[in-house]
């Protein structure tokens, strides 16, 4: 069978169930894709991690060994860099991820609700050589951790 035709076929038949879910109400748009805050337009706004911690009301976080962050020692490619994210304290609402040496450092907030495990999984771009850094927000407080990340080409523009 034709590679191209399989995955026009697949990916009409995704299209169409996604349709079939909104349409019977079992899916919310707000509920499965991103809704842009305010709350963090200052932390994304920033240029230095300082301000980009003091934007999302980070910036007393203590350091906290129940934070993990799992990602590349070397990347070969700063445009894709995986990341996984995971913490096992307990009430974990909010995970933003940081990269050091980004012209713009905060890379994402990911709100997390209804007793949602504290666990991400994403693909970011890292201008060069840094620390990764994982903030979390549980019972009202605020940890991170960071994990240092070689980059061999830079995929911010580098």
């Amino acid at each position: 069978m034709n590679i191209l035709r399989r995955n026009v076929l697949k990916g009409a038949g995704a299209a169409g169930a996604v349709s079939v879910a909104i349409a019977a109400g079992l899916m919310k748009p707000t509920a499965a894709f991103a809704n842009w805050s305010d709350a963090h337009k200052a932390g994304f706004e920033s240029h230095d991690v300082a301000g980009a911690m003091a934007g999302i009301g980070a910036g007393s976080a203590s350091v906290s060994s129940d934070i993990s962050v799992k990602a590349p020692d070397i990347a070969e490619n700063g445009a894709v860099v995986p990341v996984e994210i995971s913490s096992t304290i307990p009430g974990t609402d909010t995970i933003a991820i940081l990269g050091e040496k980004n012209t713009l450092p905060l890379i994402a907030v990911f709100k997390l609700s209804n007793g949602t495990e504290g666990y991400v999984s994403t693909r970011i771009k890292m201008a060069s050589t840094g620390n990764v850094t994982a903030v979390v927000k549980a019972g009202g407080k605020v940890y991170k951790s960071h994990k240092e990340v070689k980059v061999t080409i830079g995929g911010c523009g580098g």
